[in-house]
């Protein structure tokens, strides 16, 4: 793209909840918000990729000159828009909300003194501040959603099979050219009845492993959203990470599928190579991260 931003090598997991599901006077906002902004996808097969790198390019304008600061001052009115079969479907950016979450990742990973460093404590105590206030007037708010750098954790492809997968190869051509995207997107009924199938498994075979509580946490964030929103799965930067042959070649979600079908036919083997190619191919991603 003609630009010199691009998307953060991260991924994320967004749910679309139809107009119908925001309560008053959201929806009426969200209603307008659409019908002025337009879809950022109209059919089923198109990304976002375009409006999350204005999402990006917006958070970058935010730190432009300006004195560190842990969260926007205000809530993002913006969100992502996909229309499917004449619903109007809206992921709401919230990036206050996302802020909060991204600082408390911050402050269990990173070292003492680059945290001290990018925000004092002084401007992480407010946060927090602001943050407890605003839970107390906001008990039920969750994040539409979940961000993961340098990879995509496995259990995020529970709720999608290979059928939901759309690999759009960057175009070139025209005024304005379009990146390459990989997603996955599918209906909020059939991701949970997947979830709540590969965690019937796991938590029958492996009772105390660490997949059959990924899987949980995964099924519960699900249950906090309208039954007939959309899931999706987007590699966001990761596909400039990645690059076009590996992405073509990545199934991820098919081969989750497998292992998880080796595992209830008792076939334990299968299920834990299925399990371990997956593993060891966001592993060799994740260790760029440190790569000079």
């Amino acid at each position: 793209m003609r630009t010199s931003v691009l998307p953060p090598y991260a991924a994320h997991l967004r749910v679309y909840e139809p107009l119908a599901a925001y309560p008053e006077p959201e929806r009426t906002r969200w209603q307008r918000y659409a019908a002025a902004h337009g879809p950022d996808a109209g059919l089923v097969e198109q990304p976002v990729a375009r409006a999350a790198l204005e999402e990006q390019r917006t958070a970058l304008a935010e730190l432009v000159g300006r004195t560190p600061r842990a969260l926007p001052e205000r809530e993002s009115g913006r969100a992502f828009v996909r229309v499917v079969e004449g619903v109007t479907y809206v992921c709401p950016w919230a990036t206050r909300l996302r802020s909060w979450q991204a600082l408390e990742e911050l402050r269990e990973s990173a070292p003492v003194a680059l945290l001290d460093t990018a925000l004092p404590p002084a401007t992480r105590e407010a946060a927090e501040a602001d943050r407890e206030r605003w839970r107390a007037e906001h008990p039920d708010a969750r994040p539409w959603i979940l961000t993961s750098r340098w990879g995509v954790p496995v259990r995020w492809f529970l709720p999608f099979g290979e059928e939901d997968r759309c690999f759009v190869p960057q175009e070139l051509e025209g005024e304005q050219p379009s990146p390459a995207a990989l997603f996955y997107l599918t209906p909020m009924a059939q991701a949970r009845r997947r979830v709540a199938r590969g965690y019937r498994v796991l938590r029958e075979k492996l009772p105390d492993a660490e997949p059959a509580r990924a899987a949980e946490r995964v099924g519960r964030w699900l249950e906090e959203f309208h039954p007939r929103s959309l899931v999706e799965l987007d590699y966001g930067g990761l596909v400039h990470l990645l690059g076009p042959e590996r992405l073509a070649a990545d199934r991820s979600a098919g081969e989750l599928e497998e292992g998880l079908a080796a595992l209830r036919a008792g076939d334990t083997a299968e299920a834990v190579r299925a399990y371990e190619r997956i593993s060891a191919r966001w592993r060799l991603v994740q260790a760029l991260r440190q790569a000079n």
